[in-house]
């Protein structure tokens, strides 16, 4: 049974040169409400890494804690240039990690934010390589189930066909390790309540098509500038993906074709077997669709992606990691 340690409870300011399982911590650059990641360097390879570290009480769970090192070992023999590569996955001193590749830049949450409505062409771009990851992903058997903006990387393109380049990224926290249903074994909801799928929400068994929905509410929020369902409350907003029908999309955007909104009506569906069988089959009958709109024949437009400042002084760590970063012995 895994064990906390004390190696790891002060502030994350004292992480810097820890060692954790041949990586040397760098400095924190993202949390959750379970998992901390961290720039680490590989002292095997010596390379830059993102090591994401999970809370203590997911690997007290048994079940939990099998899966998540046999899904993230499916999820790290999957080679697309869209997926944020894992490079290892594993359990040390109690404490579960995910080795990936780390990606500078910024993420489509931080994009949105900074620039609100992206234009088509740029929507487009970014949504086609979201798309051929999650099915690259649906073909290896996995769903991510956790397909939202802020698991989106943003990293510079290559050249003005391609100027900017996106990666999915978490497939080693999501999909089957974290049981059938919406929900974790260790009773934590798996998703995020702006993009989750009606059948997560009920807990019924997902497939692929879940992460369908979770993206057309993605690439909506690309388009409109939010996410297609707004409440005030957590309940109203699990009510409305169970039932509301979407806004139409056009009624923000006119410059887009009215049969834009019956795209999204089909991947939004309550129902799985009424989507599209695969995520880049919506994102091409949203191309085809928005061709008659006026935006057709547009040169692409190119997106200033936000560029993001230093940390500064870290954060304290969430209470659940002090036991698990400590000072060094």
């Amino acid at each position: 049974m895994p064990h906390d340690t004390g190696l790891f409870s002060g502030r994350p300011s004292e992480l810097v040169g820890k060692e954790l399982a041949g990586y040397r911590i760098e400095q924190e650059i993202g949390r959750g409400g379970m998992a901390v990641v961290l720039r680490a360097r590989d002292l095997n390879l010596d390379r830059t890494v993102a090591l994401k570290l999970l809370a203590p009480e997911l690997a007290r769970n048994d079940t939990f804690r099998q899966r998540f090192i046999h899904e993230s070992r499916a999820a790290a023999a999957i080679d697309h240039p869209n997926i944020v590569p894992v490079y290892e996955a594993g359990e040390t001193d109690g404490v579960l990690y995910i080795a990936m590749r780390y990606v500078p830049g910024s993420d489509l949450r931080h994009l949105l934010d900074a620039r609100g409505p992206l234009p088509l062409a740029a929507a487009t771009r970014i949504a086609a390589q979201i798309a051929s990851a999650l099915d690259a992903a649906h073909e290896h058997g996995l769903v991510h189930r956790d397909v939202k903006p802020g698991n989106i990387l943003m990293a510079r393109g290559t050249d003005s066909d391609h100027p900017e380049h996106a990666y999915l990224a978490d497939f080693g926290l999501t999909k089957k390790s974290l049981s059938l249903s919406g929900f974790t074994s260790v009773g934590q909801f798996v998703g995020t309540l702006d993009y989750v799928a009606p059948e997560q929400i009920a807990g019924r068994p997902v497939d692929a098509r879940c992460d369908v929905y979770s993206f057309a509410c993605v690439v909506y929020e690309m388009l409109a500038g939010h996410p297609p369902f707004r409440r005030d409350d957590d309940m109203a907003l699990l009510w409305a993906h169970q039932y509301d029908e979407p806004p139409a999309l056009t009624g923000e955007r006119p410059d887009l074709a009215a049969s834009v909104d019956d795209v999204f009506a089909r991947a939004l569906a309550k129902t799985p077997d009424d989507r599209y069988e695969s995520c880049r089959a919506f994102v091409d009958a949203l191309r085809t669709a928005a061709a008659g709109g006026t935006t057709a024949g547009h040169p692409a437009t190119e997106v200033d992606l936000p560029v993001v400042e230093g940390p500064g002084r870290p954060p304290d760590p969430p209470r659940w990691a002090r036991p698990v970063f400590g000072p060094a012995r």
